[in-house]
């Protein structure tokens, strides 16, 4: 019955047209004109790379570019915008442009690489490009004769092979694929355990049934279908049951939620696209598709929708909003919304984003409900453009059309640059990143193209179609699409291997889905109102002006929202709590939360119901509470390293090394660490020079990125998500950042350090830490005072440890020092007397060294366990004519050492020469003596290494217990004499 409306809706036949034919058309070869400059630009530039960098003129390969984290999973050294751009060359007519490209991907586009990819993205990008180049070869030939006569499949042969090697990720439980796969290896025990393929969103396991039955029906291989379809019936079965929401992330191997926020936006949108398109391409038969949408529809009308606005709820309790958000992805929604016959909602929705995209030129990656930017980049998505050409299509309303026109003129003047079409970075600003993702070309203007084509059957009749959600062509009838006999041969072969590899690996496949919904669904009658081009401006301008989204009542939208569920949306959230908030504080005591704060920083919150200001608040503090125990839970699984000791909620020091005065008390400012990024906590700190960041927000692309370059970044809080930052940060390879609070009355002392979440996509990889303003501002003070200050951040008790390890990296900020120049040795002496190796203390890290080193005002030597080994270079043999007096002399000269600690007093070195001397003649003794007793021979050029090992102190300088160790030495026997008169004379 869906099918139904669905051909009514496209064939309305009122036209009012408020544009004429010849502009529609300038419009349409302008659309052509900017399809050429970025597809050209691509062959001219970045082929056979997978995407083009416009403003650097050059391809993106995987890996020889900075790692942009999760976004280059979508790459696999394949020609991604290649294949991706097949079928918008053939929709735009380009058949010699589609032809030459058809026969590049045959010739040079291989599967077989060592690379881990998305599945989702290979999926919609790769699969669906190469069924949509073989469909439209197929249709061509049909149609032209002469063109193509040479195709013989090879793009369905292409797309059957690389489908073979995402099968291996279906390897699972619970019949979920794996986010990732190797291409060439599949997926091993590693990969399928890894902390990193453990989850997956509800969209990357639900956007494969169209694809992969489209694959199978056309080769005979039911692998594919069968597959997705146990996929998509599993995440059914997942369901709230009340709700009948679906949460955006769940563990693949167990199918739990881990996170639990339900919209229709990033991570669970082509999951709805595809239930829905699944029915009409796969016919009547597929009802388990139409009844599932059907009910997860009406909730999201009841629950998701509020007012205009389409925000995220929890699914379990679904009057409580998750975010106060949207995101852009969101846009695709009308657009669905037509296809269904649902046409009010979808009017409505698409003018709210239409508001949204005329105050800001585009639509922002998030957007507030009154308008406001969240996240302020644009990577030129599809999603608005392909639902205004959907309800163009619908109506012939001119005001879509108008639409388009905006669009095309915002892409024009604000993203063409002379290598493409960069995204933008900050749509506020009009800052461009270096970046024009394959589906610019493959959706943006193809149904840019479609919106001003008058003529719809001009190269290919689009109404024989559905598109996937890359705007892929699939046909409807797929048996007009047969191959010949022998392939069919190949495929069926390929299909019975492949059957006894993947059946009887899968351990406990899901169950189909067996009970069948027999509910009567009505077509609704086509309405006369819409006819009229009036009644759709009135629904319209109800969206108009300045009103927050979820206040503007609608003829779709729920009306009677009664007080309680008012206030119940307005209720603080576990993932919106700041610790260091008054309102977020002074609202938990409402609720009769205490909050203690412990004494290794972390928080603990008490509930007690009588301290509530009400009833109804207490039981607000109940849920609160509980909500923040899953919260946690949910985070620490997200976040979770391999070890068993989560420390992530525990805070770090950041320690700036003032060089200027070397001897005073070190300085230690108390942060917060972040739940996504490196982490700081044991032996893995890091010290870096440091660097404001411009913008201070963090939130755009970063100007002076060579400032930041392996410095650690200092941004404010505010304007987007700690993540954003973080992103902007390791955009420009910056190797840590600082976010400054903006509540100044709080300081480490009184504020509880809490810990930073991400948005649930850990693809950061630089470690980040939260500041209070007041400390911060003394951190920027001594940062004005000495422009080149290094901070070590990390846990203070593992400073000095650090500091060792990490020396080769701390050496690169100073001048290259002179390899002449004597060294310190450091190193722990039971280490160092089984492996006879230690650590080089360069002469330019001496004054840091010191500075470490302090405690109480002096130098401790023997904390955390390390202990100072002097390393005396020294050439016997050179030195026969000397006394032992005048080589303890020079040796102690060349230590170059000033100050020496001593039972806790800083002292001049010179107060202790003859007990260092008495040392050194006792350890050349001991050296020399040691070389007698080997038979190895030593030459001249040879050194004698004597470490020294201080192990007690006292202040009287004839009461040093000195104990040394020495390497073992050898020495020529012909000179056995002279050397063992030394040995007497020092003796």
């Amino acid at each position: 019955m869906f099918i139904k409306i669905f051909q009514i809706l496209l064939v309305i036949s009122t036209i009012v047209t408020g544009m004429s034919p010849e502009e529609k058309a300038q419009l349409r070869l302008k659309v052509i004109d900017m399809f050429k400059h970025g597809f050209n630009s691509y062959m001219k530039y970045a082929y056979p790379a997978d995407e083009l960098m416009p403003l650097s003129c050059k391809g993106r390969y995987r890996g020889s570019e900075p790692s942009r984290g999760d976004i280059d999973d979508a790459l696999g050294n394949f020609s991604l915008t290649l294949v991706d751009s097949l079928d918008t060359l053939a929709v735009l007519g380009m058949f010699d442009e589609f032809e030459r490209a058809v026969r590049q991907v045959i010739q040079y586009v291989s599967f077989d690489r060592d690379v881990i990819v998305s599945v989702f993205e290979t999926n919609i990008r790769m699969i669906g490009g190469l069924l949509g180049g073989h469909i439209s070869a197929k249709y061509i030939n049909s149609r032209y004769p002469l063109r193509l006569s040479w195709y013989r499949d090879e793009l369905l042969v292409l797309a059957h092979d690389l489908g073979l090697r995402l099968l291996p990720a279906f390897n699972t439980t619970s019949g979920l694929p794996l986010p990732r796969v190797n291409l060439r290896y599949g997926i091993d025990l590693t990969l399928s355990k890894s902390e990193r393929e453990r989850f997956t969103c509800t969209a990357c396991a639900g956007t494969l049934i169209l694809e992969w039955a489209t694959l199978s029906r056309l080769t005979g291989n039911y692998l594919f279908e069968q597959y997705a379809d146990r996929a998509m019936s599993y995440l059914w079965e997942r369901r709230h049951r009340q709700s009948n929401l679906m949460g955006t992330i769940l563990n693949v191997h167990s199918g739990d939620w881990i996170v639990r926020e339900s919209g229709i936006g990033a991570g669970i949108d082509s999951y709805y696209e595809y239930l829905f398109k699944a029915y009409v391409l796969l016919g009547e038969k597929n009802t388990d598709y139409l009844s599932r949408f059907q009910e997860h529809y009406s909730s999201i009308m009841s629950y998701v929708q509020q007012g205009v606005a389409m925000v995220n709820v929890h699914m379990h309790q679904p009057y409580r909003l998750a975010k106060n958000h949207m995101d852009a992805l969101l846009a695709f929604w009308p657009g669905l919304q037509v296809m269904t016959g649902d046409l009010k909602p979808a009017i409505e929705l698409h003018e709210m984003l239409y508001q949204v995209v005329k105050k800001h030129k585009f639509l922002p990656e998030a957007f507030t409900t009154d308008y406001r930017i969240h996240w302020n980049s644009h990577p030129l998505r599809p999603e608005f453009v392909e639902s205004t050409y959907f309800l163009y299509k619908a109506t012939n309303d001119p005001h879509y059309l108008e639409v388009g026109r905006t669009i095309l003129t915002n892409l024009e003047k604000h993203a063409r640059v002379p290598c493409g079409y960069a995204a933008l970075s900050d749509v506020s600003t009009g800052q461009h990143e270096d970046r024009m993702d394959s589906f610019v070309l493959a959706e943006t203007f193809k149904y840019l193209y479609l919106l001003f084509d008058s003529i719809p059957h001009r190269y290919i009749d689009i109404d024989q179609f559905i598109f996937t959600t890359e705007a892929h062509l699939l046909p409807l009838n797929l048996l007009l699409f047969n191959i010949n006999d022998t392939l069919k041969k190949e495929f069926n072969k390929q299909t019975l291997l492949s059957a006894r590899l993947y059946e009887q690996k899968n351990l406990s496949l899901t169950e189909r889905f067996n009970e069948k919904r027999a509910k009567n669904n009505q077509c609704p009658a086509f309405n006369d109102q819409f006819q009229s081009h009036q009644y759709k401006e009135q629904l319209r301008k109800n969206i108009r002006g300045d009103q927050d989204m979820t206040e503007t009542v609608t003829t779709s939208s729920s009306i009677g929202i009664g007080k309680q569920t008012r206030e119940s949306h307005n209720r603080l959230t576990p993932s919106e709590f700041s610790a260091g908030d008054p309102q977020h504080i002074a609202q938990l005591k409402q609720m009769g939360i205490q909050i203690q704060t412990m004494s290794d920083g972390r928080i603990q919150l008490i509930h007690n119901s009588a301290n509530a200001a009400s009833n109804e608040d207490a039981n607000d503090g109940i849920i609160f509470i509980q909500d923040m125990m899953e919260f946690m839970k949910n985070m620490n699984e997200l976040g979770q390293s391999s070890s068993s000791e989560n420390r992530y909620h525990l805070p770090l020091s950041v320690i700036p090394l003032v060089t200027s005065s070397p001897l005073t008390k070190l300085i230690s400012f108390t942060v917060g660490s972040a739940q996504f990024g490196k982490q700081l906590h044991g032996k893995s700190g890091i010290f870096a020079q440091l660097y404001v960041a411009q913008p201070f927000s963090g939130c755009s692309k970063l100007f002076f990125p060579h400032y930041l370059y392996s410095r650690i970044g200092i941004v404010r809080r505010g304007d987007c998500m700690f993540i954003e930052k973080a992103r902007q940060l390791e955009y420009v390879q910056a190797s840590g950042g600082i976010i400054i609070d903006h509540n100044i009355s709080l300081k480490s002392s009184n504020g509880a350090i809490f810990s930073m979440t991400g948005d649930g996509n850990n693809n950061v990889h630089i470690p980040i830490v939260l500041m209070f303003k007041d400390e911060a501002f003394q951190l920027l003070h001594l940062l004005s005072k000495q422009p080149n200050l290094i901070v070590y951040i990390g846990e203070e008790k593992y400073l000095q440890e650090s500091f060792y390890q990490q020396m080769d990296i701390l050496e690169t900020y100073f001048e290259p020092f002179n390899q002449t120049n004597r060294k310190w040795i450091y190193g722990e002496i039971e280490w160092l007397k089984k492996k006879n190796l230690c650590s080089i203390v360069p002469m330019k890290l001496k004054q840091l060294e010191l500075i470490i080193h302090q405690e109480n005002n002096s130098i401790d030597i023997n904390m955390m366990n390390k202990i100072p080994i002097i390393q005396f270079e020294h050439v016997i043999d050179a030195n026969e004519n000397k006394s032992a007096e005048e080589i303890a002399a020079e040796l102690f000269n060349n230590l170059n050492l000033t100050a020496v600690n001593f039972d806790g007093q800083l002292n001049n070195i010179d107060a202790y020469r003859s007990a260092f001397d008495k040392v050194i003649r006792t350890a050349l003794a001991n050296a020399v003596n040691e070389s007698l007793k080997s038979n190895i021979t030593v030459r001249q050029e040879q050194q004698i290494e004597i470490p020294i090992e201080i192990i007690t102190t006292v202040k009287e300088e004839d009461q040093q217990q000195i104990t040394t160790t020495t390497t073992t030495q050898t020495t020529d026997t012909r000179e056995y004499t002279e050397k063992r008169s030394k040995i007497n004379d020092i003796n």
